[in-house]
């Protein structure tokens, strides 16, 4: 949190992107207080913040509230359209960071299958990823493509087309 919201607005104050009216954060008391430190480190005091947090028994509908210097937590009905469009923003980005997590996680087990290659290191792998564009196109390669490929030696082209076949 500390780190995101450090790189997010210190860019903000050089003069990039758009200043906000309103911060959400995903978390109760703990993410906002990190929040708090973070603006009032880097002298942004003009922008609300709100954290959100789910309830008690975690059910949609029951999000608490969070606002600094206010003891306890604003509930919404379940039914206030406001709390509807917090817990879309919620979802949504909820939904953006898995996605980036599973295509971090995809990026590694794709990159570590031609690590497992004896023989194949970093820069053996970053050849045969450059030349064929990717993972999936080493795989379609035949053994003389890859042997064509620097560092690649018949033998170790072989070993490389056993392994996808």
């Amino acid at each position: 949190m500390r780190q995101a919201l450090t790189r997010r607005y210190q860019k903000l104050q050089q003069g990039e992107g758009k200043r906000p009216d309103l911060i959400l954060i995903d978390g109760g008391l703990g993410q906002l207080g990190i929040a708090i430190e973070v603006m009032a480190e880097l002298g942004i005091t003009d922008i609300e913040l709100v954290g959100v947090a789910k309830g008690v028994e975690r059910k949609p509908g029951m999000e608490q509230l969070f606002r600094p210097l206010l003891e306890k937590p604003l509930q919404l009905k379940a039914d206030n359209p406001a709390l509807h469009l917090i817990q879309q923003v919620r979802d949504e980005a909820h939904r953006f960071a898995i996605a980036g997590h599973r295509a971090k996680r995809g990026k590694i087990r794709m990159a570590s299958a031609l690590e497992e290659i004896d023989g194949v290191g970093e820069k053996r792998r970053r050849n045969l990823l450059a030349r064929f564009g990717g993972l999936k196109g080493v795989q379609q390669a035949s053994v003389e493509e890859l042997a064509r490929v620097e560092g690649i030696s018949p033998l170790l082209a072989e070993k490389i087309y056993q392994r996808f076949h």
